[in-house]
């Protein structure tokens, strides 16, 4: 992981952030030419699959994400600035490479096709952003994560569209929920995990280690600010009986309820909280997030506390992550594709030209 060490402003990264994609990208892609296993990351949010992918040996060639503040944290740990919305690129425009990764909104497509007359049942959906990149550039496995809820979701439709949609590409789906928790990650938190492949090829999802972890462990001492004021305590969060938000400290043991994306705004019924503080009660430290979701302590939030919880939340557990990673290249050995080492040489030089 390469942290930028310079400050920028998110105004100023706003301004230069297109020029900066296109530059790091070719530097990237240069350090890349000779990679045996490559990948794409979409909808890439701060890069927790990027890291995961990248500790097992494959190099990042392109990325994605729409939102400024999640771009922001990837340049500053990752030292490459995703393009932006992946509607407006070009599929033409993305590198060759033998992996694609992608999370991606959960959207019932099947009857939007039907109400809207796409020819397409994933047309006007994310989901159909990433179909359109397969489609023209056949990656030879896929890699995809998503909610639990995906699986039932609109009836079981968009599952049903999702595993279609890349049976008419040629493509053998694999797919499972895995909770962080028995990865030695001290967080309740299951993921649908979709792995596909062009070619037949032997693959088995990795079984949980059954790692157990204690959140207690993870919580810091002396910690100032991240305080929830004796106000709200008293007006809103243990003002009913419905249901009273997970208290824990140092001697909690086992894993703690799912950090979601709107975290800061405390919720009364699933929220977790730490006893301690100027108030007695806080918020998780960024430290504690990073804990739970497997990120290493190097990793640095450049954004508000509000977006960086808004970032962890949205993000992956790596470890469950990096073990599926580890899986899909023990299947690849052996059938890598011969690359053009001047391929993405050429890609780099028409994106730059044509973005």
């Amino acid at each position: 992981m390469s942290l930028i060490k310079s400050s920028i402003s998110l105004n100023k990264f706003r301004q230069i952030s297109h020029d900066l994609a296109i530059s790091t990208h070719h530097a990237e892609q240069a350090l890349a030419k000779d990679a045996k296993h490559t990948f794409i990351d979409l909808f890439a949010g701060i890069g927790g699959v990027r890291i995961a992918f990248e500790r097992e040996g494959a190099n990042c060639v392109f990325s994605s994400e729409y939102d400024i503040h999640a771009q922001l944290t990837y340049y500053k740990n990752h030292g490459v600035v995703p393009f932006g919305d992946i509607t407006k690129i070009s599929e033409s425009y993305i590198p060759d490479h033998n992996i694609l990764c992608a999370g991606f909104p959960c959207q019932p497509f099947s009857h939007i096709g039907r109400r809207e007359g796409f020819k397409h049942p994933t047309q006007g959906t994310m989901f159909h952003e990433i179909i359109r990149v397969i489609e023209y550039k056949k990656p030879t496995a896929i890699f995809l994560e998503n909610v639990v809820g995906i699986v039932n979701h609109d009836g079981g439709k968009t599952l049903k569209v999702i595993l279609k949609s890349l049976e008419g590409l040629g493509y053998n789906s694999n797919y499972t929920i895995l909770n962080s928790a028995d990865f030695g990650v001290p967080q309740n938190r299951k993921r649908f995990y979709l792995v596909a492949f062009r070619e037949p090829i032997d693959f088995k999802f990795p079984t949980p280690p059954m790692l157990g972890a204690d959140v207690g462990d993870i919580i810091e001492s002396n910690v100032s600010g991240y305080t929830i004021s004796k106000h709200l305590q008293k007006t809103y969060l243990f003002k009913e009986e419905d249901g009273r938000p997970e208290l824990i400290d140092q001697n909690t043991q086992g894993p703690v309820k799912t950090l979601v994306s709107s975290y800061h705004k405390i919720q009364r019924l699933t929220g977790t909280f730490v006893k301690g503080g100027k108030t007695g009660v806080r918020l998780l430290t960024v430290n504690e997030c990073k804990g739970l979701m497997g990120f290493p302590e190097e990793f640095v939030f450049p954004v508000s506390r509000t977006q960086m919880y808004r970032q962890m939340g949205n993000s992956v557990a790596i470890p469950v992550v990096q073990s599926i990673a580890k899986e899909i290249i023990k299947s690849l050995k052996g059938i890598a594709e011969p690359r053009n080492k001047n391929t993405l040489e050429e890609e780099s030089h028409q994106l730059e030209m044509n973005l």
